[in-house]
């Protein structure tokens, strides 16, 4: 078993690009910038921007669904289906409210812990049985920001934490080539590890 499908999620449209729900289109950005494949391209019957590239000599379709955060599921499972792709071959990268900004946090199944874009994916493959790369965002109330938490994950984030998600893209990112060898606990123990 290997990750032969990477799934950022965010929300397609400029005014959404510097939100801190699109950490998964960021990270999809720069591991498409750094690979050897091909460029992003609109796949209309994935609902989805795609590419395809070389990870380790393994070919990795890489996908943005363009459909809102909460129907991301439409897209992945059209592309699992076609492809023949099985749930745990997929990792779907998101933001996570539960981590603070600066840490990246990889694990197979459990609960969506109340991600929209999660509980679609799930519904769609019908199973939680798919692996996922939490990029930590903070909670509002961690930065003593009283919006409410949609208006939080629509907003920017502070400059500081900003460069705090880039570096656990930057350290998430390293983790890839284990990942799609097959080689999840040593990507598990590299990425938890305080440095």
């Amino acid at each position: 078993m290997s990750i032969l499908l990477i799934v950022g999620l965010g929300n397609p449209g400029v005014e959404y690009e510097q939100t801190r729900h699109n950490a998964g289109f960021w990270f999809l950005d720069n591991l498409e910038n750094g690979s050897s494949g091909g460029r992003w391209q609109k796949e209309g019957k994935f609902s989805a921007l795609a590419a395809k590239t070389k990870i380790n000599g393994t070919d990795v379709w890489l996908m943005k669904p363009q459909t809102f955060m909460n129907r991301s599921g439409l897209a992945v499972g059209a592309i699992a289906r076609f492809f023949k792709i099985a749930p745990d071959e997929i990792l779907v990268v998101h933001d996570e409210l539960d981590i603070p900004p600066g840490t990246a946090k990889l694990k197979r199944s459990g609960s969506t812990g109340g991600h929209n874009g999660l509980k679609d994916i799930a519904a769609a493959l019908g199973t939680q049985d798919f692996w996922r790369l939490r990029i930590g965002i903070g909670h509002p109330r961690s930065q003593n920001n009283k919006a409410p938490v949609i208006d939080y994950v629509l907003q920017r984030p502070r400059r500081e934490d900003q460069d705090s998600i880039d570096d656990a893209i930057g350290r998430a990112m390293q983790v890839i080539p284990m990942l799609c060898n097959g080689e999840f606990d040593k990507a598990m123990k590299e990425l938890h590890t305080v440095r």
